[in-house]
């Protein structure tokens, strides 16, 4: 499925493919998704949430991608979720291991990982857009996935979440780099204070505006 540059994304995502693989026999139905993967400092966290099923909780309704959310909603929705009986799974990758797997296979390895990290195992799996290999269960990639897939919108505000809180608790060990603001990505305040300071333990020396840098800190 290839969305156009000119077509619009709902908003919103739906739960049309849990229904579809709910129809079709398959029950424990997992949205894979990750947050980090474009930062220049910090991990990359993946997380998965398995919905309970016939799931009718109201705050559904306010589930997006998290890149849609604030940060108050995004953390109210974590906190639901987890009360709600939803599976989770979370894993998180260093950004040391990042330099030396390259980023792509760091998202791949920390999805697996949150899966696993579930008490038992999914029957299907709906990630967005990334293709898990080595699996023996079933897996849907869906381009645009956490924006129009439910399950995978919901593991996007779990690992959003998880990775956000990382990055606030690092701001405290490296106050120089505003990690708490801009969350490690590059943003202009990020590269800034990378021109003043350098670049330090948790950054990510194989990412472009990293890599010429010395490490100072």
């Amino acid at each position: 499925m290839i969305k156009r540059k000119d077509e619009k994304l709902p908003d919103y995502p739906s739960r049309k493919e849990e229904k579809a693989l709910l129809s079709a026999g398959y029950h424990r139905i997992a949205g894979v998704d990750e947050a980090g993967r474009g930062a220049l400092a910090g991990p990359v966290v993946a997380a998965t949430v398995i919905l309970p099923e016939g799931a009718r909780f109201r705050w559904l309704s306010q589930v997006k991608d998290s890149k849609l959310l604030q940060g108050n909603v995004r953390e109210d929705l974590y906190h639901k979720m987890h009360r709600s009986g939803a599976e989770i799974g979370i894993a998180v990758i260093q950004a040391s291991i990042i330099d030396e797997i390259n980023i792509l296979n760091a998202t791949k390895k920390a999805m697996h990982m949150a899966l696993e990290r579930l008490p038992e195992p999914p029957d299907y799996i709906l990630t967005d857009y990334v293709n898990l290999p080595g699996l023996c269960i079933p897996q849907k990639n869906i381009v645009k996935g956490d924006r129009l897939c439910m399950t995978i919108a919901c593991a996007s505000i779990i690992a959003k979440v998880v990775r956000d809180r990382i990055m606030i608790d690092l701001h405290e060990k490296y106050p120089n780099y505003g990690f708490d603001n801009h969350k490690g990505y590059g943003t202009p305040e990020h590269l800034e204070r990378l021109v003043l300071y350098g670049a330090c333990s948790i950054h990510r020396f194989t990412f472009g505006p990293v890599k010429d840098l010395g490490r100072l800190i």
